[in-house]
């Protein structure tokens, strides 16, 4: 995992850089981020083109890193899971987008964690509303 930015009271923001951090974070959360890590970095991967010969492969882990969606992980000073997120290609916000925040077991985590999302938010210059973000709100 990638450190990404402090939050309040002790927690940090990483970015899930593998699918075993997925794998991982979908099992400590008991959700389905594995599932849509894996999806998105295997449409990034078919969208590589390649260079020629032995270059083939060079701006592979780039181009994927640049194209697929920022996947982080909110965790405890202790290391527990507290929030996942799934935010546009490098952070920056698109329109179509669906930005997905959300907490164990897909429970609503602005209760409890909208100043380490503010937080979030602020690094990466997005305002993450509830409204637009949790999937599962009361509309």
């Amino acid at each position: 995992m990638q450190y990404v930015c402090e939050a309040p009271k002790g927690r940090t923001w990483f970015r899930m850089e593998t699918e075993a951090e997925a794998a991982e974070e979908s099992r400590l959360m008991r959700h389905a981020v594995e599932r849509h890590f894996v999806m998105t970095q295997r449409r990034a991967r078919n969208s590589y083109v390649q260079g020629p010969g032995l270059e083939r492969d060079i701006g592979l882990k780039a181009h994927i890193a640049r194209t697929m969606p920022v996947f982080l992980t909110l965790r405890a000073p202790d290391g527990a899971g507290l929030v996942t997120a799934m935010l546009p290609p490098g952070g920056k916000p698109l329109a179509d987008f669906p930005v997905i925040i959300v907490g164990p077991e897909n429970a609503d985590p602005y209760a409890d964690h909208a100043d380490a999302i503010e937080a979030l938010g602020r690094h990466y210059g997005v305002q993450l509303l509830r409204a637009r973000c949790y999937p599962y709100a009361q509309k």
